[in-house]
């Protein structure tokens, strides 16, 4: 009885993999590298780099006294950010500016 359970177990297992062998042509592999999500890994990494970077050089100019040189590297530094953490910004921008000018795009 053990015997026989075991084998239509071992029979089953096989017809179900054989089930699911492709009957057709072998499919090629994609084509190029798979960089999904590349942009959002580059931006987790070097996202605490840049707001480290930024912190550092803005303490120097405080402590030095430059004030005008810490706001202009400020100003520089929020616009890098927002170009940098918001990617589709240029292209919303874009449309916005050209929607406002009465400009129509294919």
């Amino acid at each position: 009885m053990t015997l026989k359970t075991i084998l239509l177990s071992v029979i089953d297992m096989s017809a179900i993999d054989l089930a699911q062998q492709p009957t057709g042509q072998p499919t090629a592999p994609p084509a190029g590298v798979n960089t999904e999500g590349l942009a959002d890994f580059l931006r987790r990494f070097f996202a605490p780099l840049f707001l480290v970077i930024v912190s550092v050089v803005a303490l120097f100019f405080l402590f030095t006294r430059e004030i005008t040189r810490f706001v202009q590297f400020i100003i520089l530094a929020i616009a890098i950010g927002v170009i940098f953490y918001v990617p589709n910004i240029i292209e919303v921008t874009a449309k916005a500016i050209a929607g406002a000018l009465g400009i129509t795009g294919g």
